[in-house]
C-alpha cells in the first residue's frame, strides 16, 4: 500500500486525503493544530500536529513515505509566514523524505503580468511582493531536487468563495476602469488533479498551473452572482492598491494539466458556483 504524507491538511488537503484513502493509499496527515488533527483523526485518517517550519518537529518523523505534498498555507500571512511555511517548511520536508516523490503546491500569484494576456508555465514569473518572491525560491528549491510545482489559482468551493464572501457582506466593489481577470479553480477539481500527478514520473521537474478552462472578470463574477441571487451590484468605486496577491492581470493557462488528461469538473465560475457554492448556501439560507 503506498504512503502519502500531507504535510498542511487543511481546505484542500484534506479533500486530497479523502481522494487518496479511497485509492487505498495510506495517509499521514499533518496539521498546525491539535484540534485540526483530533478533526483528521475523526474522519480515518492518522493526523498529528506538526510545524513543518521547525526542523527537528520534521526530522523526528519516523516512518518513511512515498509522495510528500506540501499543501500548507499562511492563512494570509505575512513575508515572514511565507518564509517559515513555504520555504523553512520545503526544505525541511525535503531534507527528511529526500526520496519521496514530492509535490509543492504553491500560487499563480507569482506571475506579475498586468496586460490580461495569457501565461503558460514558460511564462516570466517576476513577482513584485516579496511574499511572491518567497514563494519563487521555495519553487526553485523544489525544482532544483526534481519535485513537482503546482502554481494553485483562486481555490473555492462548499463553505468558502472570497468572491462570494465579499459580495454577500457588501465588501465588493466594481471598478470598471481596472477589472481583472481572475484565475479559479474548485477544491475537489484541484484535488483531482493533484491525485492525477502523483506517480506521474514526467512531473518531476515541472511546473504545473492548476486553474479551471476561463479566466473570468471580477466585474463579471458580481454581475453573474447579483444576477443569480437577485441583488444589487456592489458599489462602483476604485480598487485598494498592493493587494495580497499582487496587483496582477492575467489570464492563466491549465493547457499543461489538461494535457495529462485531466478535466475539470466545475470548468467556469459559473457551473462551480452554480452546481456546488450557491447550493450550500441555499442549504443554509444565506
Amino acid at each position: 500500500m503506498p504512503r502519502v504524507l500531507i504535510a498542511g491538511a487543511g481546505y484542500l488537503g484534506s479533500a486530497i486525503a479523502e481522494l487518496l484513502a479511497a485509492d487505498d493509499w495510506e495517509v499521514e496527515a499533518w496539521t498546525m493544530s491539535a484540534e485540526s488533527a483530533e478533526e483528521l483523526s475523526l474522519a480515518g485518517h492518522a493526523a498529528h500536529p506538526v510545524d513543518i517550519s521547525n526542523p527537528k518537529d520534521v526530522a523526528a518523523w519516523k516512518p518513511e513515505v512515498d509522495v510528500v505534498i506540501h499543501c500548507a498555507s499562511t492563512r494570509g500571512g505575512d513575508a515572514d509566514a511565507y518564509q517559515r511555511v513555504y520555504f523553512d517548511g520545503a526544505r525541511n520536508l525535503r531534507d527528511r523524505f529526500g526520496a519521496a516523490q514530492f509535490l509543492f503546491v504553491g500560487s499563480t500569484s507569482v506571475y506579475a503580468q498586468t496586460n490580461g494576456d495569457w501565461v503558460t508555465e514558460e511564462s516570466s514569473a517576476e513577482p513584485q511582493h516579496e511574499t511572491g518572491k518567497i514563494l519563487r525560491e521555495s519553487e526553485h528549491l523544489v525544482l532544483d531536487n526534481g519535485g513537482t510545482v503546482i502554481r494553485l489559482g483562486g481555490l473555492y468551493g462548499p463553505g468558502r468563495s472570497a468572491i462570494v464572501r465579499k459580495f454577500l457582506s457588501g465588501e465588493a466593489r466594481m471598478d470598471p476602469e481596472n477589472d481583472r481577470f481572475m484565475n479559479q479553480v474548485h477544491r475537489d477539481d484541484a484535488a483531482a488533479a493533484i491525485r492525477l500527478l502523483l506517480g506521474s514520473r514526467e512531473s518531476a521537474g515541472q511546473i504545473y498551473n492548476l486553474v479551471d478552462n476561463e479566466p473570468i472578470l471580477l466585474g463579471e463574477c458580481y454581475r453573474w452572482l447579483a444576477t443569480r441571487l437577485n441583488r444589487p451590484l456592489p458599489i462602483i468605486a476604485k480598487s485598494r492598491p498592493n493587494r495580497k496577491r499582487g496587483d496582477s492581470n492575467k489570464r492563466v493557462s491549465n493547457a499543461r494539466l489538461r494535457s495529462l488528461s485531466w478535466a475539470p469538473r466545475y470548468p467556469t465560475f459559473s457551473e462551480g458556483m452554480e452546481k456546488s457554492v450557491l447550493q450550500t448556501i441555499n442549504d443554509e439560507g444565506v
